[in-house]
């Protein structure tokens, strides 16, 4: 049950992996198996995980990021904020939508990194509402998350999950991904 004080992860599937089809795959890439379930079952998996609220953003009435987390955000309008997450990250561990979700209480916007490289989810707080709701095409919140820095309200939290900055948008990611699946025991 979404409380107001409860952030939801908006797990991002709504994309046509034009990329990963591209490159040689045969599916959308969400929907391709790896190490026993979907991509996305991967990601839906840790969202469970998390004992956070989670939705899914299957259709956008457009076809970019900033639709599909529109779409989200006015499908959970109760929510406590956002983790926007999008689909494609498998190896992403439950603890750090916790950890990123946890720094809200000290912060608008929260976004993690692994290594010093930017990562997802991003969090947004309720207060951010009205602008991810009327987000629109490709560019997702990025201009949101700078207007919010320029105004000192964006925490970095570190984390130590490289989950948070693989993505598979080729074959080749998902062979790499598959190949640290096998000896990190996932």
């Amino acid at each position: 049950m979404i409380t107001p004080h409860s952030p939801v992860v908006l797990i991002l599937a709504a994309g046509r992996s034009t990329r990963f089809i591209a490159s040689g795959g045969t599916l959308n890439k969400l929907q391709t198996p790896l190490c026993g379930l979907t991509v996305l079952d991967h990601v839906i998996r840790a969202a469970q995980a998390s004992g956070l609220p989670w939705h899914v953003v299957t259709k956008a009435d457009g076809e970019g990021m900033g639709d599909s987390i529109a779409a989200g955000v006015r499908a959970t309008p109760d929510a406590g904020g956002w983790l926007i997450l999008p689909g494609d990250l498998p190896l992403i561990s439950a603890m750090s939508l916790r950890s990123v979700a946890e720094g809200l209480g000290s912060a608008l916007v929260v976004v993690p990194t692994w290594n010093g490289q930017k990562g997802h989810p991003v969090a947004f707080g309720a207060e951010c509402f009205n602008e991810l709701a009327q987000l629109s095409g490709e560019r997702g919140a990025a201009r949101i998350v700078e207007a919010h820095r320029a105004n000192n309200q964006v925490l970095r939290v570190a984390v130590a999950d490289r989950g948070t900055v693989l993505d598979v948008d080729t074959v080749d990611d998902l062979q790499y991904v598959q190949s640290l699946m096998g000896t990190d025991g996932q």
